[in-house]
């Protein structure tokens, strides 16, 4: 569904899965601070929301998806994932239940999967499932990672919108004059996603394949319970929490700044150059594209302070100090997942950055 803000002056379209929204008004690095700021909004309107209402909905979400969501209070945000039986991710939601539904949003193209799945479920359950995205477009005022109390996150939602802290659900027909609306800039997707990078904060199909469990990618904690009881996949989760270490690990990667290009999603990692044979970890990666592989990149952006940055997840026995290549561009690590993480190992949520 094509956003009427495409229509902007100076919008430029952005790539699949985001071709239906700007990836930028002209001025990438502006909209960067201006966000920062509290004087942006972004358009994600091609995210998809699913609307879950009846009395039982809280209980019954809280049963299948790894978040304790049976006690959440209306107007507090919240993560959940439903895994499959193998604890491996199959869908995020981020969501808010508003006293009479729980609304969430997920990525584009996954709603119509999700609600299938969630009525299946239903069994004689007093809930009712719709996926609204044709009523209802995704905009956020709030960078990703900033403090909840920064500038952005107190506006004043207009009528007939929901909030998820930085996050708002707003009717579709409003979205053309929402920013006049609201006194705020339009701000395209690259500005969200270089502060998402920097805020060290994965997206599902970026950070996440087939294969991936919570462990690896830091979910633990913000989208996952580790005491609430059972939920599919759950056996997995805990399994990793208590006797063992998750096989892959999420890194943020500074990329050398002398280079023009990029590494594009799923691009190569592989081991820096020069770095000692010994530092070598034990196998590449399975199923590699390239010999010596031992991850791959999530997503790459242009940040306005740090420069070029990745988001990566590489196999966890590769040492945290030696340099790396990300599709060819050589690149430094900072650890967000450690690589024992795992036997109660917890992840300091200190790495996680906030942008002020």
């Amino acid at each position: 569904m094509r956003s009427p803000l495409l229509d902007t002056p100076g919008a430029v379209a952005g790539e699949r899965p985001d071709e239906t929204v700007a990836a930028h008004y002209g001025d990438p690095y502006a909209e960067q601070r201006a966000l920062v700021s509290g004087q942006a909004l972004i358009d994600r309107s091609n995210r998809e929301v699913v609307r879950v209402a009846g009395v039982d909905r809280l209980k019954w979400l809280n049963d299948l998806s790894s978040q304790k969501l049976d006690t959440l209070t209306p107007g507090t945000p919240a993560q959940t994932l439903l895994l499959d039986l193998q604890g491996r991710v199959e869908h995020h939601l981020t969501l808010v239940d508003d006293g009479e539904a729980v609304w969430a949003h997920v990525e584009p193209g996954t709603a119509a999967e999700l609600v299938a799945f969630l009525e299946k479920m239903r069994f004689m359950l007093r809930v009712e499932v719709a996926d609204v995205t044709s009523a209802y477009a995704v905009v956020s005022v709030a960078a990703p990672g900033s403090s909840p109390d920064g500038p952005s996150v107190r506006l004043s939602p207009p009528d007939g919108t929901i909030a998820l802290g930085g996050d708002l659900l707003v009717p579709r027909e409003r979205l053309a004059g929402l920013p006049a609306e609201l006194g705020l800039r339009p701000a395209g997707l690259w500005a969200y996603e270089a502060l998402r990078i920097a805020a060290h904060l994965p997206r599902l199909g970026f950070e996440t394949d087939h294969k991936t469990i919570p462990h690896e990618i830091g979910w633990i904690g913000e989208a996952v319970h580790l005491s609430k009881g059972c939920y599919r996949g759950q056996e997995t989760v805990a399994r990793v929490h208590n006797l063992g270490h998750p096989p892959r690990r999420l890194v943020f990667l500074h990329l050398d700044g002398s280079v023009d290009v990029l590494p594009p999603h799923g691009a190569p990692v592989t081991l820096g150059v020069g770095t000692p044979v010994e530092a070598e970890p034990e196998a590449a990666v399975e199923g590699a594209a390239e010999p010596g592989q031992i991850g791959f990149v999530g997503s790459s952006a242009r940040h306005y302070e740090l420069g070029p940055i990745a988001l990566a997840v590489v196999k966890r026995t590769v040492p945290v100090d030696i340099d790396l290549l990300a599709g060819g561009v050589a690149a430094s690590q900072e650890v967000i997942v450690p690589p024992d993480a795992g036997r109660n190992v917890k992840i300091d949520p200190a790495l996680r950055r906030r942008v002020r």
